[in-house]
């Protein structure tokens, strides 16, 4: 066991979407020291950064959890696939790259069972906050955010096509998905820039990875969330076949995803051990 490193203000573990954003953000004050764990690698290989890598990496392990469920009786005892994002991006970076808001309902919905600040309402100042729409500039869209979001380009002449025989079967035509109404037939948006891939640690991360402030360590698997009683103060993780712990000054913050984040969670809890 190797003694603690480094001491932080900020530990973030999980470099996906919800990662990217928390370490950019926090980074931004100078006085906060923040680092920002990822168990896959960097985010360079082109699979990633052209749109159509997305092919080579969602069946394979190539960037790529992989995870399977155990056989599930309701597909005749086969195992379901769910593939999640494993390098800086995390599932922004492996994804088919749609720009898809949750629906309103449910965030009203969220609200009104007393989860105040969950509203459409609440939410879209920062849904408008993280957008970069090259396309609409409205009272749901803005042009100068760092995710970066575009029309497709060279569509496909049967898309029009698919969208008049639509129009036909009387499904309201609307420009686009992410504005007052969900429900009809429309053009995806995509987070592509310049024809390449915009991930969340493309629009987060890149730009802020000159900052003295923010630390991203790669290829650091979490083990365990190191507590002191019930405060929790640190992460040992490992590296290169060894383990090691950092601590923190302020918080924790878990962003592992949905699968990631209870496993995590569900490792005893240690205090730290220092050799």
């Amino acid at each position: 066991m190797n003694s603690t490193l480094a001491k932080f203000d900020y530990i973030i573990v999980g470099a996906g979407s919800a990662g990217c954003v928390l370490a950019a953000r926090l980074s931004e004050d100078p006085n906060n020291s923040v680092c920002l764990l990822e168990a896959g690698g960097p985010d360079k290989s082109i699979f990633i950064k052209a749109p159509i890598g997305l092919a080579a990496m969602l069946p394979t392990k190539l960037h790529n959890w992989a995870f399977e469920t155990i056989p599930q009786a309701g597909l005749n005892g086969r195992k379901g696939y769910q593939p999640r994002g494993k390098t800086l991006g995390g599932s922004s970076s492996t994804n088919a790259m749609l720009y898809v808001r949750g629906n309103k309902w449910d965030y009203d919905n969220w609200a009104a069972l007393g989860n105040e600040g969950w509203s459409y309402k609440d939410i879209l100042p920062y849904f408008k906050k993280s957008e970069g729409n090259e396309a609409f500039k409205d009272e749901y869209h803005n042009q100068n955010g760092p995710l970066s979001v575009s029309n497709a380009t060279d569509a496909s002449d049967l898309n029009q096509m698919f969208i008049e025989a639509c129009k036909q079967q009387g499904i309201k035509h609307i420009d686009y998905c992410n504005g007052a109404e969900q429900a009809g037939v429309f053009y995806y948006q995509r987070t592509i820039k310049n024809g390449e891939r915009c991930s969340a640690a493309k629009a987060y991360l890149t730009p802020n990875t000159a900052r003295t402030n923010l630390t991203i360590i790669t290829h650091a698997l979490t083990e365990k969330i190191l507590f002191s009683g019930k405060t929790a103060i640190g992460v040992r993780y490992k590296k290169n076949k060894k383990s090691i712990e950092i601590t923190c000054n302020k918080e924790v913050n878990l962003s592992s995803g949905a699968f990631g984040s209870p496993q995590i969670l569900m490792f005893p809890v240690l205090a730290p051990v220092h050799t």
